[in-house]
């Protein structure tokens, strides 16, 4: 894991502005404290070289001269390395294959680039690393794009194929690994964060209707091509992006065949051991490393299940890592914590940050962020250093198992509709009194009205009502008018209501748009703003393929989703684990707690600020009405409270880097 940068211009006869490179490969050390490189390039002139930088490994010193910014090169590449396969200098990127012409820098993990490697050595290639970059390499030499399908991973990648004169970019199938661009004046930039493409000349104009979206709801500050700004963008998961001739082209390369969910017809039993025969070789592949692998433990299924196939497949006593807040019982998981590390014999590291921690690291973590910072970040930033004090470079964490097998509430709702528009009356009312049954009767009574809702309506118009009541409106008149504008148009029009269940419709847009890429997100920064590496076993492409291929019924019964994750870890973690119910959302205390203790200053200064008011886009009366009636113990806008206060903070990060006379 690492992080990539990068120059191209496509006129002939223009050159990269090296300075700039650098700059954008310095502003990621933190991806990759270990080593640092770069190459350049003038295909016109047959021009090639791979340069060491500052921070290079003295082994890479003694071979490769220091980078000269006053080289005429037409493609410009950057690195910084996490050293976490292949230690030692034959591991280094770029790297470079001089026999095929092919020059590499790439940010992530082939977990399975030793099928591979034997693979293309029947086929009669060699190698000189142990490194999975070089069978990359090789793969894109014997298959071309098509390597991409071969690939078992999480990849940001650029080659340069210097026989085509092609700069080929992909980014991996669901977004694990991050790749933005821009483009100005004919010269393409790109890197692993939207903080190095800041520094180019791009007009930095500000992405109103994203903000607003972001701030509506959450979840939604990723999505698509989009970002905070309107000229940067990101390469979509799943996605390709080829220069040559100068002329830029996008491929999707991979994206989920709705034809495929829920036709499979294996029983439960079957498919229970298929989901845990996929599942378990993707936590082995992914303890493929020559540093030591540890884990996220939160005490919830998805965590133990991962910490307890681990532990079966580990040589050596795995360390888990896990944060917890005595000040609300609903968020200290301690004792379950403890069952999964006694159960499995591993090393349990704990950490409970309090309000304190998260204000001196406010400033930092949305830096690292790029984005406002959501309410977990302390929770999960503080877990993060936590693995980087004890030396552990490689975390195994559970994003994507409730998009896959419908953890969350709003998929009940989906099933259930579902139930209706087939007239399963018979299978209809048991679930319904089954819902009632777990649920209050406020929010039961609630859930039956989603529920004709969902049935109703289509997945675009469901999102559209929660847009319109969710949360009151923080922005000025003049702003929101703006921002809605575009609410058809944008994220509505992208969301799709594809044939099939409205199960699985939900699912989908919740892995490509409304909840997966932005825990990724804020997954890729937290871990990476500490040098640590997050993998995710459950995001592995054949066990996701597998679980859409599923009937619903497999995944909701008796109001509770993942039935068919539960029923596959029952062998797996202890049986208080695989039965509990009551597991804490992932969050901290920021709602019920902290803003109105210990940070309370911290947000009536905000609020009250000269900055804050002139920012030109609050409804400041609005919002200091809702703050007083948070104060007196209303937390119905706490998570907009936050909100508020989070992109405050993000504005005076990142105002430098707005072109607030250039909006659009």
């Amino acid at each position: 894991m690492s992080g990539i940068s990068g120059i191209y211009c496509l006129n002939p006869e223009s050159k990269a502005d090296l300075r700039l490179l650098k700059e954008m490969t310095s502003t990621i050390r933190h991806r990759g404290p270990d080593d640092e490189g770069y190459f350049l390039c003038c295909p016109e002139n047959g021009f090639k070289a791979l340069y060491s930088g500052e921070e290079s490994t003295a082994d890479v010193k003694a071979v490769l001269p220091r980078l000269d910014i006053t080289a005429k090169a037409r493609l410009g590449l950057g690195f910084r390395r996490l050293a976490t396969l292949d230690l030692e200098a034959s591991g280094h990127q770029p790297m470079s294959d001089p026999e095929l012409g092919l020059h590499i820098v790439f940010n992530g993990n082939i977990y399975n680039h030793v099928e591979l490697r034997e693979e293309l050595k029947q086929a009669g290639y060699s190698f000189r690393s142990r490194s999975d970059t070089e069978v990359i390499l090789k793969a894109y030499h014997a298959w071309g794009d098509d390597c991409l399908r071969h690939f078992n991973g999480i990849w940001a990648l650029a080659i340069w194929d210097e026989k085509q004169r092609r700069l080929f970019c992909a980014r991996d199938r669901f977004g694990v690994k991050p790749f933005y661009y821009c483009i100005h004046d004919q010269v393409l930039y790109f890197g692993s964060e939207i903080k190095q493409l800041l520094f180019t000349p791009v007009n930095k104009s500000l992405n109103r209707p994203m903000l607003w979206r972001a701030m509506k709801i959450n979840s939604l500050q990723v999505y698509g091509a989009e970002t905070f700004w309107n000229n940067i963008h990101a390469l979509e998961p799943g996605t390709t992006l080829s220069v040559q001739d100068g002329q830029i082209s996008a491929r999707t390369y991979h994206h989920l065949d709705p034809s495929i969910f829920g036709t499979s017809t294996l029983s439960l039993n079957d498919a229970t051991d298929q989901y845990r025969k996929l599942f378990q070789r993707a936590v082995g592949w992914q303890m493929r490393s020559d540093v030591e692998v540890g884990a996220c433990l939160s005490g919830g299924l998805d965590s133990s299940a991962i910490v307890c196939s681990a532990t079966q497949l580990s040589e050596t006593t795995l360390q888990t890592f896990s944060s917890y807040f005595a000040e609300l019982p609903q968020l200290d998981e301690r004792r379950w914590i403890a069952e999964v590390a006694s159960a499995c014999g591993c090393v349990s590291h704990l950490c409970s940050p309090e309000v304190d921690d998260a204000l001196r690291w406010f400033a930092e973590a949305t830096w690292f962020n790029d984005l406002p910072l959501g309410s977990g970040f302390a929770a999960q930033y503080s877990v993060m250093r936590l693995a980087h004090e004890y030396g552990v470079k490689v975390l195994l964490d559970g994003q994507g198992s409730d998009e896959l097998t419908a953890g969350y509430k709003h998929a009940q709702y989906r099933w259930l509709a579902d139930l209706l528009l087939d007239r399963r009356q018979g299978r209809f009312w048991p679930e319904l009194k089954a819902y009632l049954a777990s649920n209050p009767i406020p929010k039961g009574l609630s859930g039956i009205a989603k529920t004709l809702l969902a049935k109703a309506l289509p997945e675009s118009r469901l999102y559209a009502l929660e847009f319109r009541h969710l949360r009151f409106e923080p922005f000025n008149r003049e702003f929101t008018s703006q921002a809605r504008k575009s609410l058809e148009s944008g994220i509505l029009a992208r969301l799709e209501d594809i044939e099939g269940t409205k199960l699985a419709n939900f699912l989908y847009n919740e892995i490509y748009f409304t909840s997966l890429p932005t825990l990724l997100h804020w997954a890729d920064r937290m871990s990476m703003a500490a040098s640590v590496e997050s993998r995710v076993p459950f995001l592995d492409h054949e066990l996701v393929e597998f679980a859409f291929s599923l009937p619903s019924s497999h995944k909701v019964h008796q109001a509770t989703g993942k039935r068919i994750h539960r029923q596959a870890m029952r062998s797996i973690v202890p049986k208080a684990i695989a039965e509990r119910r009551d597991k804490a959302v992932f969050g901290s205390p920021f709602h019920a707690l902290w803003m109105r203790g210990g940070m309370k200053s911290a947000v009536e200064e905000l609020f009250s600020s000269t900055e804050f008011r002139c920012r030109g886009i609050w409804d400041l009366p609005r919002i200091w009405a809702n703050w007083q009636k948070y104060k007196k113990g209303d937390n119905s806008q706490a998570e907009m409270i936050f909100n508020i206060f989070a992109l405050e903070n993000w504005f005076r990060e990142f105002g430098p880097w707005i072109d607030y006379d250039q909006q659009t």
